[in-house]
């Protein structure tokens, strides 16, 4: 367990730094109450009806059933649309808005597909999402829309966890609709928005001072992306990388890892650098 010097630690690179990069896994919506998929137990208890198809995460989050079942594939990605519409983000969103503006400078960086920092009031364009968002949608008719935002409502049947027609569609063909997010195996993805706030983020880290400091939280080994992101970034800028982990906090030399969930860490070293 981290212990009061590791806090006072990551509290000092914080307060020091002239400006941040905050980069999110799934481990940070936690304390949210969104449902923890690590694991097929753990996506199992979130959607029984799952366990007994012998269906996890990795098999529905797969582009092929909106071709072969589309209502059992926008029962898994409708349910979710669902949940994270009314799930509020917890405390520590708004310490990092508040480090954000104390600084002046900050860019969000996040795995996470359900549009929490947006709600918490970062901006579109202060936010990369690199596998996507539930609240954006596709077209799988080809039409050559685009991309689109996800004004659906989804109806789910809460026993079989199977969606009730009518479908999401595209409005200008009529075609079925996709979530705009990278799949498993998913050729199909349309990562235009993606791909432009990408290079929002090269840019910023371009333009960056050299002491950026990196909050990470909740990103595990499993999917690297985020973990490797947080570290290159800390590295380019000479800055220092504070990694908030309850089960994975291990970090490069000289940096802080704490393991502990993003609620306690955060509003914890809120506490140490005082108003």
């Amino acid at each position: 367990m981290s212990g009061a010097v590791d806090v006072e630690r990551a509290a000092e690179a914080i307060a020091a730094a002239p400006a941040f990069l905050f980069t999110a896994g799934a481990g940070m919506c936690v304390d949210s109450g969104l449902p923890d998929f690590r694991g097929d137990d753990g996506f199992w208890k979130a959607y029984p009806p799952f366990r007994r198809l012998g269906l996890g995460f990795m098999d529905l989050a797969n582009p092929a059933w909106f071709e072969d079942d589309p209502e059992l594939a926008w029962g898994f990605y409708g349910h979710r649309l669902e949940l994270y519409r009314r799930t509020a983000p917890h405390r520590g969103f708004a310490v990092l808005r508040r480090l954000a503006q104390r600084a002046g400078h900050a860019v969000v960086f996040t795995s996470n597909v359900d549009g929490q920092f947006q709600r918490a009031g970062f901006a579109e364009d202060e936010v990369a999402e690199c596998h996507g968002s539930i609240h954006h949608l596709q077209c799988l008719g080809s039409c050559g829309i685009g991309i689109f935002a996800n004004e659906a409502s989804v109806s789910v049947d809460p026993a079989s966890f199977r969606a009730r027609p009518p479908l999401p569609a595209c409005p200008r063909c009529g075609a079925l609709a996709r979530p705009n997010i990278l799949m498993f195996g998913d050729w199909g993805w349309d990562d235009a928005r993606s791909r432009a706030q990408q290079q929002r983020l090269a840019r910023f880290l371009e333009a960056a001072p050299p002491g950026l400091c990196v909050i990470e939280c909740g990103a595990g080994t499993a999917i690297p992306t985020v973990r490797f992101t947080s570290e290159r970034a800390a590295a380019l800028r000479r800055g220092t990388l504070v990694r908030v982990n309850v089960r994975e906090p291990e970090v490069p030399a000289g940096h802080v890892g704490l393991a502990l969930g993003a609620l306690e860490a955060l509003e914890g070293i809120e506490a140490l650098l005082g108003p």
